[in-house]
């Protein structure tokens, strides 16, 4: 059960006293208090655990600064979508806003490699209206004699660059939670160029520690992975181990499962639950194309199967895109078979706003359907 608490009740008003006062005479029961940050306003939310079944409803509805009280539906009570739940949804970070109705792409590197090419990628951004990109720095890997990235010691340079060329988010894979600290300390010394969303990848998905220590920051939001060998349901509720510990920033991503099934691709593409996420929880959905197919493959037109995963996302929904691009792909010291090039970066934002668009209209259509149904429906009873 979640209590939201009135606009402007604090944990120092008397009525938020008042209602903890009521809990504390309730037997086996535990609260635990979050705060929803808006962009307009703060709001309280008090999270029940325990026996809430036996709580009466509309008797916490009536305590003074409560605005409503909403019964828990799932498992991950923080993220979801409840019964009855019309909690606005999203954040904004850095000037960049993040809910189930944007999209935002992060093009950019898979791995930090030079500063040469780091800077032709964000030029290559700044021309064409793009603020976000990735950019790894830490880079766990299959083989242990494989580049890991280049850590901390890039860190100034990429950030300074990127505010050269106005890059406000970076998206970067963090695997321990020293990275956190390294990466506040090169904001710190660059005078917060930029702003970073730290990146849970698939293989750390279920390092609840990780997730707890990350989650109890709350300078960066999150773009957690799916894990790629487990179900959906326990990839969500490895996401409310960062929920539950207070940061609510997060955008959970779709990168394909470890099939032989998807063979040619690298990953069996998973773009069709898109809206299913949306439907069960209140996050924005993210697409990781590259990471699902894993190579430059494309149809007889031409078109690259990264592309057309790409367009399978955003046509479901997505609210984020995460794809590789590289100045000189064959020269990638991480995933170079499947970058797109820089002088493909025009055509791959083209194609996704003719994804987005035929999504609107999809979207459109269904308003269209429900209201004549509606409409219908109130003449068959003489309405």
């Amino acid at each position: 059960m979640i209590i939201i608490l009135q606009s402007g009740i604090e944990q120092s008003s008397p009525e938020f006293g008042q209602l903890m006062d009521y809990l504390g005479n309730k037997p086996a029961i535990r609260p635990r208090v979050h705060k929803e940050v808006g962009a307009l306003q703060t709001l309280i939310e008090v999270y029940l655990i325990g026996n809430t079944a036996a709580l009466d409803k509309g008797e916490i509805e009536a305590l003074p600064g409560v605005e409503r009280v909403v019964r828990i539906s799932e498992e991950y009570r923080i993220i979801g979508r409840h019964k009855d739940d019309s909690r606005p949804t999203g954040f904004e970070y850095n000037g960049v806003r993040f809910d189930q109705h944007t999209v935002n792409i992060f093009a950019g590197l898979c791995a930090v490699d030079t500063p040469e090419y780091v800077e032709q990628m964000m030029r290559a951004l700044k021309e064409h209206g793009q603020v976000c990109t990735r950019m790894g720095a830490y880079k766990p890997r299959t083989n242990p004699y494989a580049f890991q990235g280049h850590g901390a010691s890039c860190l100034p340079w990429v950030f300074e660059l990127a505010g050269k060329y106005g890059i406000k988010v970076i998206a970067m894979e963090i695997t321990h939670d020293s990275h956190v600290d390294e990466i506040r300390s090169a904001l710190e010394q660059t005078g917060h160029a930029t702003g970073v969303m730290l990146q849970i990848g698939t293989r750390n998905t279920q390092n609840f520690e990780l997730l707890k220590i990350v989650g109890r920051q709350y300078d960066f939001p999150v773009l957690f992975k799916r894990g790629f060998g487990i179900t959906l349901e326990e990839s969500l509720n490895a996401a409310e181990y960062l929920a539950s510990e207070g940061n609510h920033k997060i955008v959970f991503a779709l990168r394909g499962m470890k099939s032989n099934l998807g063979e040619p691709h690298r990953n069996f593409v998973d773009f069709a639950q898109v809206p299913v996420i949306k439907r069960l929880t209140r996050l924005p959905v993210g697409v990781d194309p590259s990471h699902s197919v894993g190579s430059r493959e494309g149809d007889p037109e031409g078109v690259l199967d990264i592309m057309h995963a790409a367009a399978q996302g955003i046509i479901a929904g997505a609210n984020l895109v995460l794809v590789d691009f590289h100045p000189e792909p064959e020269k990638a010291l991480v995933d170079g078979p499947q970058a797109l090039r820089l002088e493909e970066l025009r055509y791959f934002l083209e194609d996704v706003a003719i994804a987005r668009e035929a999504y609107e209209k999809r979207r459109s259509l269904v308003q269209k359907f429900r209201a004549q149904g509606v409409e219908s429906s109130h003449k068959s009873m003489g309405i």
